[in-house]
């Protein structure tokens, strides 16, 4: 078995974890933190998906990434240095997210940022809200400083209308947070744009809360390393 197959089955395992209700607090911001074993199965549905969507993907990890570097003109990191660098930029987006209704979500050395619907788009729109600008300004600022990384942007729909207009408004949506995130001097050849449609709920769509915590943007920021 392949270490992509092997990388996924595990995220699908940590995805069911039982929620335990624990807390911590961020040393950097005093924020409150779920706990891993409290994020439960929701968490592993967006990273799962997107490491799927890089499995399936022609070009090889290897390839993207050094493409990603030479377009973006810098270094990857080394092996050891991976966890600080996640480290310092999670510190950072905990920060300048504070309040913002913004989930920061790390998965070993994946940061996920969980953009809910109800405060990024208006119902059944993709033109990002005004107010929630100021939001992807802030990430904006991060994602430039910390640039050894490839952003995921992913869109998510709930199962509410056919799947053929939930995939192109997922599509959609992940295509405005993206190109509003490009026109902040963040490289381009760093961005994966994807759209799921309803396909990796994090919730219960039988339920009013449980199909507006689906309909999501989520970024995914992967660290480019050096090869071992």
């Amino acid at each position: 078995m392949n270490k992509i197959a092997n990388l996924i089955i595990a995220l699908t395992v940590s995805g069911v974890v039982l929620i335990s209700g624990c807390t911590t607090y961020d040393a950097y911001t005093g924020e409150e933190k779920v706990s891993n074993t409290a994020k439960g199965a929701g968490i592993g549905a967006g990273v799962g998906a997107v490491v799927a969507y890089f499995a399936n993907k022609d070009e090889s990890s290897k390839e993207r990434q050094k493409r990603m570097l030479a377009a973006a003109g810098v270094g990857a990191i080394a092996g050891g240095g991976v966890g600080y660098y996640m480290d310092s930029q999670e510190a950072k987006l905990r920060k300048q997210l504070r309040g913002s209704g913004v989930s920061v979500v790390r998965d070993g050395d994946k940061i996920n940022l969980i953009m809910p619907g109800n405060i990024t788009f208006d119902t059944a729109k993709a033109n990002i809200k005004t107010d929630f600008n100021d939001v992807l300004d802030s990430v904006a600022i991060v994602l430039e400083e910390f640039d050894k990384t490839i952003i995921a942007v992913a869109g998510h729909t709930d199962s509410t209308g056919s799947r053929e207009y939930n995939q192109q408004l997922s599509e959609k949506r992940a295509g405005k947070v993206a190109s509003y995130l490009k026109s902040h001097n963040i490289v381009e050849a760093r961005f994966d744009v994807v759209g799921f449609g309803e396909d990796y709920p994090i919730a219960d769509n039988s339920s009013t809360a449980g199909r507006a915590q689906n309909r999501r943007v989520e970024l995914t920021l992967i660290p480019i390393m050096e090869e071992a």
